[in-house]
C-alpha cells in the first residue's frame, strides 16, 4: 500500500482561519506499477492546472469597467473594515473599502457575493483578484491604481523636480502641482501638518525620502516602535510629490497614527498642539530612527544642523550685598564659560507686547524686523537666564536654516500669544555678520532664500495653523563656487 499526499498551492491560503479545508491525505491502492504511474501522472497534471497554468480569464477580466476610481483612497490605515485585522488585507476597487482574505469564508469573499463587487486589490503584494472566481487579473490598464497606493521615483524623476513647474491633472479633473497639495486636516492636526508639509519641500530630505532603498536597509533593534516613523514620513513624501495622484490632496492618516504612537501620545490628532514643539521632537526622533547620534550624522543633522558658542556667566543672587557680590564675582565660579554646542534650528525672542490701548482705545501691534531679533546671536547682546547671562554667537551654518519665533509664553494659568510683526526678505538673508571671524574666513556662502513660513492665526489655545510655500520655479543665488543655502 502506498499513499500520496495532494498539495495545496501556497496562493490559495489565506492566513486567520478564512481558507478553505485543506486537501487531506489519499490513499492509493495500485495492483501494478503501470497503475501506479498513470494515477501519479493524473495527480501531477491536475495540480498543474491548479497551480501553475495561468488561468485563461486573468488576461480577460469582464469586470474591469465596474472599477471606480474616484472612490479609491489609499492613504488610511490597512486594515480590514469589519475585522480590523492588517493581515492579508484587500481593498475593493469599486466601493473603496477594505476586506481580510479572499478565501471562501472570508470577509472579501462575501463581500463580493453579497454586493457583486468582483475586482480586489491585495494592499501587501500589489496583486489584483476576482471574487469570488478567485483568480489573480493580469492587465496594464491597472498599473495606475498601483502606482497611486505605492509610488516610486526613479533618479531622474527626482533630478528635474525643481527643474520643472508643470501642472498635472488629478482623475477628478483638479490641477495641483506636485509637492504643492493639500494636508486634510483631520480634526486638530494643523500644527503637525505645516511641519510635515514644509520639510517635504527641503529638496536633499525630500530626495533622501522619495527613494525608499536609500533607509530600508537600517537596522533598528528588536521591538523598536520608531522606525515605523521613517517608513510613515517616507511613504507621505512619495504621496505629496506623486505625479500621477487621483486627487489633489492627501491625508496623512498613516504619519499621524505612526507620530502619536512613537511620541506616546505626547502629540494627538484631537488635540491642538505647539508646531515648535512636534518640529522639535520630530527632527530628534527621525534622527534617531534613522540610526544618527550626537557623533553620526543622518539626513537630519546633515540638512539642519549647525553650531554655536554660548558663553555663560553665573550672577550673584540681586537681594545680596554690594560687597558681597563682588567678592563672589571674583570666585571662578562666576566667570563667563563657553560651550560649543549644535542646533537644528535657531529660536528667536520678540521684544514685550505693549500693555495699554492708545489714544484711539486701540492696542498698536508693534512690527520689528528681523535683523533685529537676530542680534541675539551677534556675540555681544546678553539674555538673562534666572541666575545666569548668556551670549550667542554662530560657529557654522546649516545648509537650510530654521528660524522659530516664540510668540507663545505659560504660566500657571494661561498661555499668551505676542502678536509682534515680523518683516523679513525674502531673499538674500545674509547672516555673515553674526558668525564668529573663524567662521566668517571659512564660510563661502551665508546667504538664504526663504522656502516656507508657517504662521498661527487665532487666539493661542484655539488658533489654526497655515503655511505659505515657494511654488514657482526660481533660481537660487549662486555663489562664485556655485555653493547657496535656502532657510526655511
Amino acid at each position: 500500500m502506498a499513499g500520496v499526499k495532494r498539495e495545496r498551492d501556497a496562493e490559495d491560503e489565506e492566513e486567520e482561519g478564512k481558507v478553505e479545508e485543506p486537501l487531506k491525505a489519499e490513499p492509493l491502492y495500485f495492483t501494478n506499477s503501470s497503475s501506479r504511474t498513470h494515477r501519479l501522472a493524473e495527480l501531477t497534471a491536475n495540480r498543474q492546472v491548479r497551480g501553475k497554468v495561468p488561468d485563461r480569464r486573468s488576461r480577460h477580466c469582464p469586470y474591469l469597467d465596474t472599477i471606480n476610481r474616484s472612490v479609491l483612497d489609499f492613504d488610511f490605515e490597512k486594515l480590514c473594515s469589519i475585522s480590523l485585522s492588517h493581515i492579508n488585507v484587500y481593498a475593493c476597487l469599486i466601493c473603496g473599502k477594505y476586506f481580510q482574505g479572499r478565501g471562501l469564508k472570508s470577509h472579501a469573499y462575501t463581500h463580493s457575493v453579497q454586493f457583486t463587487h468582483h475586482v480586489f486589490l491585495n494592499l501587501h503584494t500589489l496583486k489584483f483578484y476576482c471574487l469570488p472566481d478567485n483568480y489573480e487579473i493580469i492587465d496594464s490598464s491597472l498599473e495606475d491604481i498601483t502606482y497611486v497606493l505605492k509610488p516610486t521615483f526613479t533618479k531622474q524623476h527626482i533630478s528635474s523636480l525643481d527643474k520643472q513647474g508643470k501642472l498635472y491633472r488629478a482623475y477628478d479633473g483638479t490641477t495641483y502641482l506636485p509637492g504643492i497639495v493639500g494636508l486634510n486636516n483631520i480634526k486638530a492636526n494643523d500644527y503637525a501638518n505645516v511641519v510635515l508639509q514644509a520639510l517635504s519641500n527641503v529638496p536633499p530630505l525630500r530626495n533622501y525620502f522619495l527613494e525608499e532603498e536609500n533607509y530600508h536597509g537600517i537596522r533598528r533593534p528588536p521591538g523598536d516602535i520608531m522606525f515605523l516613523l521613517v517608513q510613515r514620513f517616507g511613504e507621505l513624501m512619495r504621496k505629496l510629490w506623486n505625479p500621477r495622484n487621483f486627487k489633489a490632496h492627501v491625508s496623512p492618516h498613516e504619519m499621524l497614527q505612526a507620530v502619536v504612537l512613537c511620541s506616546k501620545k505626547t502629540f494627538q490628532i484631537t488635540k491642538q498642539g505647539d508646531a515648535v514643539d512636534f518640529l522639535s521632537w520630530f527632527l530628534n526622533a527621525l534622527h534617531g530612527a534613522l540610526g544618527g547620534t550626537k557623533k553620526k550624522s543622518s539626513i537630519v543633522t546633515k540638512a539642519f544642523q549647525g553650531s554655536m558658542r554660548i558663553f555663560s556667566k553665573k550672577l550673584p543672587h540681586p537681594d545680596l550685598p554690594a560687597e558681597e557680590k563682588e567678592a563672589l564675582l571674583q570666585k571662578e565660579e562666576y566667570q563667563e564659560k563657553m560651550l560649543e554646542s549644535t542646533f537644528l534650528y535657531l529660536t528667536l525672542d520678540l521684544p514685550t507686547a505693549p500693555l495699554y490701548k492708545d489714544e484711539k482705545e486701540q492696542l498698536i501691534i508693534p512690527q520689528v524686523p528681523l535683523f533685529n531679533i537676530l542680534g541675539k546671536f551677534n556675540g555681544n547682546t546678553e539674555k538673562g537666564t534666572k541666575n545666569f547671562l548668556k551670549r550667542f554667537q554662530l560657529t557654522k551654518l546649516p545648509p537650510y536654516l530654521i528660524f522659530c519665533i516664540k510668540r507663545f509664553t505659560k504660566n500657571n494659568f494661561f498661555v499668551e500669544k505676542n502678536p509682534t510683526i515680523v518683516n523679513f526678505p525674502i531673499t538674500n538673508v545674509d547672516l555673515r555678520e553674526y558668525l564668529t571671524e573663524e567662521a566668517q574666513a571659512t564660510e563661502k556662502s551665508t546667504t538664504y532664500d526663504l522656502v516656507a513660513n508657517v504662521v498661527h492665526d487665532g487666539k493661542p489655545t484655539e488658533g489654526a495653523y497655515r503655511i505659505h510655500v515657494l511654488h514657482h520655479i526660481w533660481k537660487r543665488k549662486e555663489t562664485d563656487d556655485g555653493n547657496s543655502h535656502t532657510g526655511a
